[in-house]
């Protein structure tokens, strides 16, 4: 019987969860609370509850060949340092290539994930997930959980002097766009 692995999230380790998952032999689906894939790399002027995201004029940090999928490389016309839109792009290109889209379902929030009450002998998980309203279980043999770590801003609060006096602030969208221009 085929192994079933839920995974939380498509972005660039979701993604690279899938492909693993379907090489192993293993029946991925992934779970993706947006309309669409790609993670922090898909911008929008709007930010999602719940989802980490990045201001518009981001360029990853690390060059192509540092971050590109090992069998997949960006294309040769991509600068180095790849900028959010084209490796959103990149990320689709990787998704159509090895046929992923097929397991993912957008829009569909996890509400939970908690051990069966045989986990102990079959190792299985629910899943609870709602979407359009409609809640769902399912049950799988394994989770992955793909959701990044930058969805929540941490303030080290407790860690400022009591003199500091200045404005604590995240770099999200709206603040980038509105207080400080482009």
């Amino acid at each position: 019987m085929v192994k079933r692995v839920a995974i939380v999230g498509a972005g660039v380790s979701g993604l690279a969860s899938i492909k693993c998952c379907l090489e192993e032999g293993l029946e991925p689906t992934c779970f993706e609370r947006s309309s669409d894939l790609g993670g922090l790399w898909r911008f929008t002027e709007h930010v999602e509850e719940g989802r980490a995201s990045l201001y518009k004029s981001v360029v990853s940090n690390s060059s192509r060949e540092m971050s590109c999928y090992p069998d997949f490389p960006f294309p040769e016309d991509y600068p180095n340092f790849v900028p959010n839109s084209l490796f959103l792009e990149y990320l689709k290109l990787y998704s159509t290539q090895f046929n992923l889209q097929r397991c993912i379902y957008f829009n569909t929030k996890v509400c939970s994930i908690t051990k069966r009450p045989d986990f102990a002998v079959s190792g299985q998980w629910e899943v609870v997930t709602v979407t359009n309203g409609k809640q769902n279980s399912a049950i799988f043999d394994a989770v992955m959980v793909c959701t990044g770590f930058l969805t929540n801003p941490h303030l080290p609060l407790d860690s400022f002097p009591v003199c500091f006096t200045g404005t604590f602030i995240t770099v999200v969208p709206q603040l980038m766009s509105s207080e400080f221009g482009s």
